[in-house]
C-alpha cells in the first residue's frame, strides 16, 4: 500500500499534524446503516489548481480565521459518519473539509466498497487530496500556515504520505493492518528520522474500533473516546494554538 511516499509534501508543508486510524481491509459480508444524517455542512463543487473537486464542507462558529482540516474519508466513502466527524471538528474550530475521491458514490455493504477502492487512481486521489489542502489555505477564513490532515482506514493510508509534520496515531491492538508490530517499527522509524510522532496502541480493539456504526462489532467505546479526547488535545496544540496570530508555525 505504500507504494508512493511523495506528492502531499509540498500541500501539506505548513501542516502541523497527523491524526489516523490505520487498518487493513476486513473480510466478510458487512453492511452499514443508511442513518439519514442530515450534517450541519453542505457538499461543495468547485476546481482547485485545475483539479475537479467535490466533497463536504463544514464551518465553525465565529468570525476571523481557523485552522483548516482535510479530512480523508474511510472506504466506505464520505458517507453519514465521516460527515459527523467532519461536523464535529468544525464544531471544535476547524474549517474542515472532506474531498469525495469517489465523486459521489457511497458504499454500503463490503462488496461495493472494495469495488470503489479498487477503482481508485492513486495519482488522481492524490491530487485531490492536495487540490483540498489547496482550497482550504486559499479562503479567508483559513489560516494559510495551519493545513492538517485527519484520515481513518483507507484514508489513514493516504493521509500519511509524504507528510512532514507532526504526526498522531491511534491504532488498534488487534487489527491487523497494521499490526502492532509494524506500528511500533513505524514509529521507531520515524522517530529516527527526527519525526515527532505520538502512538498509542488500544489493547482489545481491532478494524475501525472509533466506528459506532463499526459493521464487525469492533466498536469500543472507551477507547474510541480517549483516541478522540488524544485528537481534539493534538489537533489543539500542534494546529490550533501554533497558528496563532503572533505564534511561529
Amino acid at each position: 500500500m505504500n507504494r508512493r511516499h511523495r506528492a502531499l509534501g509540498a500541500a501539506f508543508a505548513p501542516a502541523l499534524l497527523l491524526a489516523c486510524i490505520l487498518a487493513s481491509t476486513p473480510a466478510g459480508g458487512a453492511t452499514l446503516p443508511h442513518t439519514g444524517y442530515a450534517g450541519k455542512g453542505q457538499m461543495v463543487k468547485t476546481t482547485q489548481d485545475g483539479v475537479p473537486l467535490v466533497g463536504y464542507l463544514s464551518l465553525p462558529k465565529g468570525d476571523g480565521t481557523h485552522p483548516g482540516l482535510v479530512v480523508v474519508q474511510e472506504w466506505w466513502g464520505v458517507n453519514d459518519w465521516v460527515k459527523q466527524q467532519t461536523d464535529s471538528l468544525a464544531a471544535h474550530g476547524y474549517v474542515a473539509f472532506a474531498p469525495d475521491l469517489y465523486k459521489g458514490k457511497v458504499a454500503y455493504d463490503e462488496a461495493t466498497a472494495h469495488q470503489l477502492m479498487s477503482g481508485l487512481v492513486e495519482e488522481e486521489a492524490m491530487a485531490a487530496l492536495r487540490a483540498a489542502a489547496d482550497f482550504l489555505r486559499s479562503r479567508q477564513d483559513v489560516r494559510a500556515n495551519a493545513i492538517g490532515v485527519i484520515g481513518w482506514c483507507l484514508g489513514g493510508r493516504y493521509a500519511i504520505r509524504g507528510i512532514q509534520a507532526a504526526m498522531l496515531g491511534n491504532y488498534g491492538a488487534e487489527d491487523q493492518g497494521p499490526s502492532p508490530d509494524q506500528v511500533k517499527r513505524f514509529e521507531a522509524a520515524l522517530r529516527k528520522a527526527g519525526k515527532k510522532v505520538d502512538f498509542k496502541i488500544y489493547p482489545g480493539a481491532g478494524h475501525a474500533f472509533a466506528n459506532e456504526n463499526n459493521p464487525w462489532g469492533g466498536y469500543r467505546p472507551a477507547a474510541a473516546r480517549d483516541a478522540w479526547r488524544r485528537t481534539l488535545t493534538f489537533l489543539n496544540q500542534e494546529l490550533k494554538r501554533g497558528s496563532m496570530p503572533g505564534k511561529s508555525g
